[in-house]
């Protein structure tokens, strides 16, 4: 049974609906220790004091802010504590925008939100609400002592919220040199009309489940062959792609490759041939002919 991480309120104008947070992704990933190669050991982290030599006691470490080499503005523990955002239990939205209207280079964990005792009817208000206006809020809230932007919208049957990246968390790509070459590159309208081409055959129903991460996989395959005795050949790397030559040609050969993938269409139905009336002998319709008059 899932456990909620975090309780509170979703506060809108004057509207409280009381809630419940809880983690709704789970990264996975294969994590290893550092060991003596020597005695097979775990490798133990200390803190050492470079002058010195000797190791610093956890008490003895304070809070240093590097603002020119070697040269720190030291911060106390109580003066952070007296710059701490209150641990409120509100999600405060300020405001509803279009979802169109993020670009998701700024959301950061997602979590789901559940109602709590008696908060069931405004939940389901709210979630109702969004979803017909098709709004996304955006607010704040804090969790473990930091306050986090977050946005809050319907997915499916619950509400989700996701914490966001600040504005000044995300870099402007014009910091990118290569953008000037990328302004005086152009395409031409063939080339656009193959790309656009193989884009719609490629295009698909967003399935999240089909997709693997086939290198951790892997690793955990190795992980289980040498734990049970195995000897491992380690294969040579695979040479990297040359360079298509001409990105028309390319193109082309993407879109054959991909046609020549996509299922045969199923052969249409034969329809049933007309016989030929059968040929009468000589001289039997002239006998019918005077027989009907």
């Amino acid at each position: 049974m899932a456990r909620a991480i975090w309780s509170g309120a979703i506060s809108f104008g004057l509207v409280n609906v009381p809630v419940k947070l809880f983690t709704a992704t789970s990264p996975k990933a294969v994590r290893f220790h550092q060991l003596s190669s020597k005695t097979g050991a775990r490798i133990r982290q200390k803190r050492v004091d470079p002058t010195t030599d000797e190791e610093v006691p956890y008490e003895e470490i304070v809070k240093g802010y590097e603002i020119t080499p070697d040269r720190y503005v030291v911060i106390e523990p109580e003066e952070l504590d007296a710059l701490d955002p209150k641990a409120t239990k509100t999600i405060d939205i300020e405001e509803f925008v279009d979802l169109a209207e993020i670009d998701p280079i700024y959301y950061d964990h997602s979590y789901y939100l559940a109602p709590t005792a008696g908060g069931a009817k405004a939940y389901r208000l709210l979630l109702d609400a969004m979803r017909e206006s098709g709004k996304v809020g955006i607010g704040r809230v804090v969790l473990r002592s930091k306050q986090q932007l977050c946005a809050l919208r319907p997915a499916g049957e619950v509400l989700t919220l996701t914490t966001m990246l600040w504005g000044d968390e995300v870099l402007s790509p014009d910091r990118l040199d290569e953008l000037d070459s990328i302004t005086e590159a152009a395409a031409t309208q063939r080339e656009l009309t193959m790309a656009e081409q193989l884009i719609e055959s490629l295009s698909a129903d967003f399935e999240p489940d089909k997709y693997h991460d086939e290198y951790r996989e892997r690793v955990l395959e190795l992980i289980e062959a040498k734990a049970s005795g195995q000897e491992i050949a380690v294969q040579p790397q695979a040479e990297e792609p040359a360079a298509a030559p001409d990105l028309m040609a390319a193109l082309e050969a993407s879109l054959a490759a991909v046609r020549s993938d996509a299922p045969e269409p199923a052969p249409a139905p034969k329809r049933p041939r007309k016989r030929a009336p059968a040929e009468e002998p000589d001289g039997a319709g002239k006998r019918r002919a005077k027989a009907k008059s």
